[in-house]
């Protein structure tokens, strides 16, 4: 049997008209440790959509999640480590390939192994720096520190679908369930803890992904793959606040689902892209205050116009995945 490797999945790169980036600036970034289980840290960004990374801690060795969207946060990251352990880390995990989560690689040691999936690394290879410095240079509102950014440090260890590293009393599991927001999402799984982060693959619910291969489909498919392949109840997302798992996982089912059949019954009706983009709605949007109680009201409406924002990307390009997938049905 020949087994043939993956394709990338190629990221769309238009926009709605009233996109809003993210802000992912490192300027004001702290990061707050929460221990979830014994040696086991969610590191949560202090300001929501910033970076979350993470922590797991072995009898050996520890293991960091992601590495922030410059060397300066990568540093960073390594001080709030130290101050957590004193194991080395010896392994660093990329969830995805966006800058915002693999700039900061740089700033780790060559004693340090990089740890993703094949598509990941193919991802980096297959994209030039300078683009993906470009992608990212919106959601910097006016920070330089992408200046910065002069190296991409890839993968030094890859697998397709599963990965087991042992750090000494304590065994991280990294998964690769499908395409999802990219070709090779990665969910960093700690069994004993029932832990996960999951990057971009999965957030809090009530907030929506973003579909940037267009595929609410393939993307739900995955997600199913995850359910039914590991034990886990709190998630880590690469964006937001600390999930339940069930609520997460059932949300984002439910909400794909919706967008693909939405947008696929007003392209069958002739409905034009401004049409879907107007009536396909996002009926259960996460209100800032339910997770930041504190928050003040100019906060949670630029949280709501990114909840918005994401949705109407996700309307937007599912409307081009179908009428790619439908000219390609017919030959075209």
């Amino acid at each position: 049997m020949v087994c043939w490797p993956l394709p990338v999945i190629h990221e769309m790169s238009e926009r709605q008209e009233d996109f809003v980036p993210p802000n992912l600036s490192p300027r004001g970034l702290r990061l707050q440790p929460t221990e979830l289980a014994d040696g086991v840290y969610a590191l949560m960004a202090n300001q929501i959509p910033k970076d979350n990374n993470g922590l797991i801690v072995g009898d050996r060795a520890a293991m960091v999640i992601d590495s922030g969207i410059t060397p300066g946060v990568g540093r960073y990251l390594q001080e709030v480590v130290a101050d957590l352990t004193d194991k080395p880390v010896r392994y660093l995990a990329n969830t995805t390939f966006h800058g915002d989560h693999t700039f900061g690689n740089a700033a780790f040691g060559d004693d340090v192994a990089l740890v993703s999936s094949r598509l990941n690394k193919a991802s980096m290879a297959t994209i030039s720096l300078e683009h993906e410095k470009a992608l990212r240079l919106s959601s910097m509102y006016g920070d330089e520190g992408l200046d910065e950014v002069v190296t991409w440090r890839q993968p030094d260890l890859v697998f397709d679908r599963f990965c087991e590293i042992d750090l000494g009393g304590r065994v991280v599991h990294l998964w690769h369930f499908g395409p999802g927001n990219g070709s090779g999402d990665t969910v960093v799984h700690v069994p004993d803890a029932k832990v996960a982060w999951v990057g971009n693959f999965l957030r809090h619910h009530g907030i929506p992904p973003m579909l940037l291969a267009g595929d609410p489909v393939g993307y739900a498919r995955s997600i199913q793959a995850l359910k039914a392949t590991i034990r886990v109840d709190t998630l880590v997302p690469g964006h937001g606040p600390l999930a339940a798992a069930e609520p997460g996982i059932a949300w984002h089912l439910h909400y794909l689902h919706q967008v693909a059949a939405s947008v696929s019954r007003l392209r069958d009706e002739g409905a034009s892209v401004e049409k879907a983009l107007d009536e396909v709605l996002l009926d259960d949007p996460l209100p800032l205050s339910e997770v930041v109680p504190d928050a003040a009201a100019e906060e949670n409406d630029r949280f709501a116009a990114l909840v918005r924002s994401n949705h109407r990307l996700n309307v937007l390009l599912t409307y081009r995945w179908l009428a790619g997938t439908a000219a390609a049905g017919h030959g075209g």
